[in-house]
């Protein structure tokens, strides 16, 4: 180990970290104390003033400027009695990120001095600077102007010193230039189509709710370590670096005893959560090594999605505490298990039916599979889209490999629910619908309890896999924003379910039965939508070929993937249901090719200048040794031939170092070239695709050559931490 690797390892283990214990009270009695949340609304607001926003939350009701004034002098109140000095409008632009511009409640007084205010004005809307926001061309830099609107229907929360206002952000000319938006849209979409359908089976359905619980996988590393690798301080993955002789081969690390550091760190996020109102619920080992999950409980998606984005900025903050870096990219290590965000969506009615688990009786299985049958059919219609959601250039590196669903969408949903589809496929009536919710089974064991086994396996190959009472949407990456997927997804079932309505009312006009009539579309729609169905192995090269004769999107280059937000049928459905504009379509995939571009663009930087600036140096200094010691050794040795074999491993050695460079330093440089060639090019869509065409091919044919000489050059010499020392917390 070299003196700068040992001295940044030292550093890192020598450094004792913060150990949080956890506080005496209960979770409950300090679960969303940081959080403006009903509770602490019925304590600072007047009943009138509660129950408008309570209107508004739970009915959609407009809020009136002059309520928003009682809710902002509240809301100060309860802020400042928590230490808080300042406020911010917190949104979700088109990063994948959050953004936030802190003011203070300071205002100056009349007579000199300074007041505490806050206002209704100042709670319902700010101003920032839009030009300076991905907007794909909506607004030109010299258009600055753009709003942020409070959402009353995710609650404040304070963190540090400042009181956080969840919001939408907006251009001048009203397009949606954030994530929030066109969420919630989309989930009032979903809300009135799937009501709709509901009133067929219960009229006294007046709401359906989105539900999300997303299972976040992340990886840890030291501090100290991490700073001495210039490629994930930049680029939050190695750009190279040889595989660790043990890795994750032996599975000892998936849900094995929680390291004592990283438990330590564990017990300060939850804390640190819980205060901010997020359930968390679930933590554990993850397959690779240093890669962990925390999951919480499900909540609705708007709400979810907030909490998501503000786990993952308090998983960065606590991390620090701990002397560790969070990584958060899909791809981080070669060799060993990326990261996910598994999306474990459900709809749910406000009289408490769960609309994708198995019913009681009859008709409750016949709303079941309706709702069921529907989500298939706006998969299989939408499947290019699905994909396009999650699709990004950190997501590339994971899907497809054999840890993550390929790229390639379809639904598993076990074998019994596919029994009941292929009866009603072949069927004359609903009298095939029968489905069990769980059976118990025994083991051979008598003190073992009986097991609840249920009505569906799992398939971790599976994109979109049915797993008992919801679908698990696999494919979304671990540093993605979940609203990208619930966007479309919620988007496509209330257009489909749309669609189901207008089909089974014609029907019924017609004067078929309702039962029949339903029946009927569902019956086409399950013949339709089969293609999308795959119980398999979704790795194997038999489903790629399978996949592409049953005509689902196979495509894997992610700029052509994003074409299909721009479709003829895309850019109809979310017109259609209202959730974003063609001209908001078309400028996201804007940011979305740009966006691309731009992390391909800082990785070849990235790469370039390692591979010139420390492997190529530290190469031939090695080289240069070994040259010393052949020049020694022939000095000594006065026989030639025995000089000559006492050096042979040495120049073998040198042979192979000079290869080695020059291919390093010529694929390099073709890199560069092939880089100042994109950049000339002004369509962000052909930018995109000539980065992925032409540049990123180079990295691993850089990194090829690169590990190789890690395993030649001295390990004294080589000063970036190596895999088999990031990868084991000690």
């Amino acid at each position: 180990m070299s003196n700068l690797r040992f001295k940044a390892v030292e550093k890192a283990f020598s450094r004792k970290a913060v150990r949080v214990e956890a506080p005496g009270a209960k979770t409950s009695d300090y679960f969303g104390s940081l959080v403006f949340d009903r509770r602490q609304m019925r304590k600072y607001l007047s009943k009138e003033t509660l129950k408008a926003v309570l209107d508004a939350i739970d009915r959609g009701v407009p809020l009136e400027r002059n309520i928003a004034n009682h809710v902002a002098a509240g809301m100060r109140m309860w802020a400042m009695e928590l230490g808080a000095t300042h406020y911010t409008h917190w949104f979700h632009p088109l990063t994948d990120g959050t953004a936030e511009k802190h003011d203070s409640f300071a205002e100056l007084e009349a007579g000199g001095g300074v007041i505490e205010e806050f206002t209704g004005k100042l709670l319902a809307q700010q101003e920032p600077d839009a030009s300076s926001f991905p907007s794909g061309g909506i607004r030109n830099t010299f258009e600055a102007r753009g709003y942020t609107a409070w959402d009353p229907s995710s609650p404040a929360f304070i963190v540090d010193d400042t009181l956080c206002i969840p919001t939408i952000f907006i251009s001048f000319t009203g397009e949606a230039l954030d994530y929030k938006m066109p969420l919630l849209k989309a989930l009032h979409a979903v809300d009135k189509a799937a009501t709709a359908v509901c009133k067929y089976f219960d009229r006294d359905v007046r709401k359906v709710h989105s539900y999300l619980g997303w299972e976040q996988e992340y990886f840890l590393v030291d501090e100290a370590l991490y700073s001495t690798r210039p490629d994930l301080v930049l680029t939050e993955r190695t750009l190279m670096g040889h595989e660790s002789a043990k890795n994750q081969q032996l599975e000892d690390h998936y849900f094995g005893a929680i390291p004592t550091r990283v438990s330590a760190f564990m017990r300060e996020l939850e804390y640190e959560c819980y205060k901010l109102g997020i359930p968390v619920k679930t933590r554990h080992n993850e397959v690779a090594p240093n890669q962990f999950e925390v999951a919480p409980i499900f909540e609705s998606v708007n709400l979810a999605v907030d909490h998501n984005l503000l786990l993952m900025s308090t998983m960065k903050r606590v991390a620090e505490h701990h002397n560790f870096k969070v990584l958060l990219h899909e791809k981080p290590f070669k060799g060993i298990n990326g990261s996910g965000k598994h999306n474990n969506w459900s709809l749910g009615t406000d009289t408490g039916i769960n609309l994708l688990g198995p019913g009681k009786n009859a008709a409750e299985n016949l709303q079941f599979i309706t709702f069921m049958v529907n989500v298939l059919q706006a998969v299989y219609k939408n499947n290019a889209l699905l994909k396009a959601s999650i699709a990004s250039a950190n997501n590339a590196h994971r899907l497809g490999a054999n840890e993550a669903p390929p790229a390639i969408i379809s639904v598993f949903l076990g074998t019994q629910i596919t029994k009941v589809l292929d009866e009603l496929e072949n069927s004359e009536g609903t009298s095939a619908i029968r489905v069990t919710e769980k059976t118990g089974t025994r083991v051979s064991l008598s003190h073992i309890p009986e097991l609840l086994v249920d009505n569906t396996d799992r398939n971790r190959t599976s994109p979109f896999a049915f797993t008992g009472n919801r679908f698990e949407f696999r494919a979304v990456g671990s540093s993605a924003n979940c609203a990208s997927a619930m966007i479309a997804l919620n988007t496509a079932v209330a257009y489909q379910l749309q669609e189901f309505k207008q089909e089974t009312d014609k029907l019924i006009e017609s004067g078929v039965r309702k039962e029949e009539a339903i029946f009927t579309v569902i019956r086409k729609y399950i013949i339709e939508s089969k293609a999308i169905r795959f119980d398999g192995n979704g790795y194997s090269e038999e489903w790629k070929k399978e996949a592409q004769k049953r005509g689902l999107d196979c495509e894997t280059s992610v700029p052509v993937i994003y074409d299909a937000y721009l479709t003829p049928q895309s850019v109809k459905m979310f017109s259609a249901v209202d959730v974003l504009s063609e001209k908001e379509l078309h400028a996201r995939n804007e940011v979305k090719w740009e966006v691309y571009t731009k992390k391909i663009q800082i990785e070849a930087r990235v790469l370039g200048d390692l591979a010139l600036n420390h492997v190529i140096p530290v190469a031939t200094q090695y080289q240069g040794i070994l040259l010393d010691n052949v020049y020694k050794i022939k000095t000594v040795f006065a026989d030639a031939a025995k000089a000559g074999t006492l050096a042979a491993q040495d120049f073998s050695l040198i042979e192979e170092i000079s290869e080695r460079v020059n291919i390093i330093k010529t694929k390099v440089d073709a890199m560069v070239e092939a880089r100042k060639v994109a950049n000339k090019i002004e369509n962000e869509r052909e930018k995109a695709l000539a980065y992925s065409a032409k540049i990123f091919p180079f990295f691993d044919e850089i990194r090829y050559h690169i590990d190789k000489l890690e395993l030649i050059v001295d390990n004294e010499l080589w000063t970036l931490p190596k895999y088999r020392e990031l990868l084991f917390i000690r």
